[in-house]
C-alpha cells in the first residue's frame, strides 16, 4: 500500500499518484449562491482521474427547516455514493476545490466521521495543481464500484449538547465564520444575526497564508494554542453558519498536530433557527 496521507498533500505528492489503482480524487468545487456552478467547473477542466461531488446533493442531507443549510447526509447513504464511485476501506482519497480547502474540507471531515482516515484535501487546491504545472483533464472519470464498510466515530455533537456545555470549561466552541458575521453585523445567509454565546471566533481564512495553502503547521499549532490556552483539544467543538467551514478549522487543527476536536454540524444556521436558543450579538465576551 502506498503511503497514506490524512490531512494534507502537496500538488507535486498527488501529481505522482493521478494513475495510482488504491487512489481516488474528488473535485468538490462550489459556490453557494450558484448551485450550478462546481458541475459545471468540474466539465470545463478538472484533475484527471477525479470524480466530482456535489456539496447539496452528495455532501449533505434533506432540509427539514430547523436542521441547518448543510445537515450531515446519512452515512449509508454516502457509504454508498462513495463505493459507488470506487471508494473501499483502503482507498486514499483526496478532495480539492479552488476556494483555499472550504468544501474539499467537508468531504475530508465526513470520511473520518465514516471511519476513514486515508483521506486528504489538495493544499492549495486548483491554483496549487496550475502553479505545479499540472494539466486539466475534461475526461469524465469512471471506477468499478467498491465496497466501503462504515465504522461510524463520535466527532460530532448535536444542539442539545452544545446548549448544556454552554457554560461549561469542557466545550471550547470555535466559530468559523468571518468576524463581522460573529458580531452579528452583514449576516446575509441566515434570518438571524449574532452568535452562539461562549464561542470564540476564528475565521477560517486565517488558516491559509498568502497564496491560498494552508500556513505551516507550528504556526497553526500557536494560533490554536492561543484559543486552547493549554486545554486538551478534546474539548474543541467546531461550528460556523452551516456545518461546513468549520471542518477547515478541523483540517488545520489536525494538520498541525491538534487532534480530537469536533464538529456541531447544525452550526449558526440550526441553532437561531429556534427562538428558544440563546443568542449573543458584538466581540466574544
Amino acid at each position: 500500500m502506498n503511503a497514506s496521507f490524512g490531512s494534507l498533500i502537496g500538488a507535486h505528492e498527488l501529481a505522482q499518484h493521478v494513475t495510482s489503482p488504491d487512489w481516488r480524487i474528488f473535485d468538490c468545487r462550489h459556490d453557494l449562491t450558484n448551485p450550478a456552478f462546481g458541475r459545471a467547473a468540474y466539465a470545463g477542466g478538472h484533475l484527471p482521474g477525479a470524480q466530482f461531488l456535489h456539496l447539496d446533493e452528495d455532501l449533505s442531507g434533506p432540509l427539514t427547516g430547523t436542521n441547518g443549510r448543510h445537515p450531515l447526509p446519512d452515512p449509508a447513504a454516502l457509504a454508498a455514493k462513495l463505493a459507488q464511485c470506487g471508494v473501499s476501506n483502503d482507498t486514499q482519497v483526496v478532495a480539492y476545490d479552488d476556494a483555499g480547502g472550504m468544501y474539499a474540507a467537508r468531504l475530508w471531515w465526513l470520511l473520518r466521521w465514516l471511519g476513514h482516515h486515508r483521506v486528504a484535501v489538495l493544499d492549495g487546491g486548483l491554483h496549487a495543481w496550475g502553479k505545479a504545472a499540472q494539466a486539466l483533464s475534461r475526461e469524465a472519470a469512471a471506477y468499478p464500484p467498491a465496497v466501503f464498510t462504515i465504522s461510524l466515530q463520535p466527532l460530532r455533537v448535536d444542539a442539545e449538547y452544545v446548549r448544556e456545555h454552554l457554560a461549561s470549561p469542557d466545550m471550547i466552541l470555535i466559530d468559523a465564520r468571518s468576524p463581522d458575521r460573529f458580531r452579528g453585523e452583514n449576516e446575509t445567509l441566515d434570518p438571524v444575526a449574532g452568535h452562539i454565546p461562549s464561542a470564540v471566533n476564528r475565521f477560517f481564512r486565517d488558516n491559509l497564508a498568502p497564496g491560498g495553502s494552508f500556513k505551516q503547521a507550528s504556526v497553526l499549532r500557536e494560533e490554536f494554542g492561543a484559543l486552547l490556552r493549554g486545554h486538551d483539544p478534546h474539548r474543541v467543538v467546531h461550528q460556523c453558519g452551516s456545518g461546513v467551514t468549520a471542518c477547515h478549522n478541523l483540517l488545520a487543527m489536525e494538520s498541525a498536530g491538534l487532534s480530537g476536536s469536533r464538529l456541531y454540524a447544525g452550526s449558526w444556521s440550526e441553532w437561531c433557527a429556534d427562538p428558544a436558543r440563546p443568542v449573543a450579538a458584538g466581540p466574544e465576551s
